[in-house]
């Protein structure tokens, strides 16, 4: 089988490269090859090489395929800014079409792609283009980052309707904890559990970079078998 997913979330910093890099290492645990993908990156460092942009360096190291930046991160720009915004300041227009060439390339060599948006669903790219418009495009069921912070329910539920209404599978969602004081956390989970139309595919509580070990998150592997069964 082949295939993969789009990750949004219900806002930029809510975890998606997180939750995209563990689910990348869950299907190489799993060995399913899968290969991560940014389209589109603002706030990039320069390099030597060019732009970079840490999420799609940390999507690229997790990929089970070497695979060239320039095709994991189509769109790369120094402005941490909304993309749109980045864009015009660089003199650049990010176009759908050159994303898709990429992710088409990036397809023929692993059977699985793990693509992360910028920002929320219907963040702007361009004049008439959204991350809403490439993630149909791609033809790819999304998984939905929710950032559990207060707040979240709105974001969460508006999120999902969104991608139901603009017609693409919901495979499912994520509760990723942002906040470490948030309160009521599992009042907030089974909430969204009872309201998203697709199911919770994993539940991270706050977890900083600093944390290893056994603290260390990972996809369960139950998620990945029946991510990975659907057809």
């Amino acid at each position: 089988m082949s295939g993969g997913w789009f990750i949004t979330g219900t806002d930029t910093g809510v975890g998606k490269t997180r939750v995209a890099c563990l689910l990348l290492e869950a299907l190489a645990r799993e060995g399913k090859r899968a290969i991560g993908m940014k389209p589109v990156a603002s706030g990039c460092r320069e390099t030597a090489a060019g732009l970079r942009s840490e999420d799609a360096e940390r999507l690229q190291a997790a990929s089970g395929v070497a695979v060239d930046y320039a095709e994991v991160n189509p769109y790369a720009f120094a402005p941490g800014t909304a993309p749109h915004l980045a864009a015009h300041e660089s003199g650049k227009e990010i176009r759908n079409e050159k994303i898709l060439e990429s992710f088409q390339r990036l397809r023929q060599k692993a059977p699985w792609m793990v693509v992360e948006g910028i920002g929320g669903w219907m963040v702007p790219l361009a004049e008439h283009l959204t991350m809403a418009d490439v993630a149909r495009a791609m033809r790819l069921p999304v998984i939905l980052v929710v950032g559990l912070r207060l707040g979240c329910l709105n974001h969460a539920l508006l999120t999902a309707t969104a991608i139901q209404h603009d017609g693409v599978p919901l495979a499912g969602w994520v509760a990723n904890q942002i906040d470490p004081a948030m309160t009521h956390v599992d009042e907030n989970i089974a909430a969204l559990n009872e309201r998203i139309p697709a199911p919770l595919l994993a539940s991270f509580h706050y977890w900083s970079s600093g944390d290893y070990g056994a603290l260390a998150p990972v996809f369960p592997r139950e998620t990945i078998m029946h991510l990975t069964s659907l057809k």
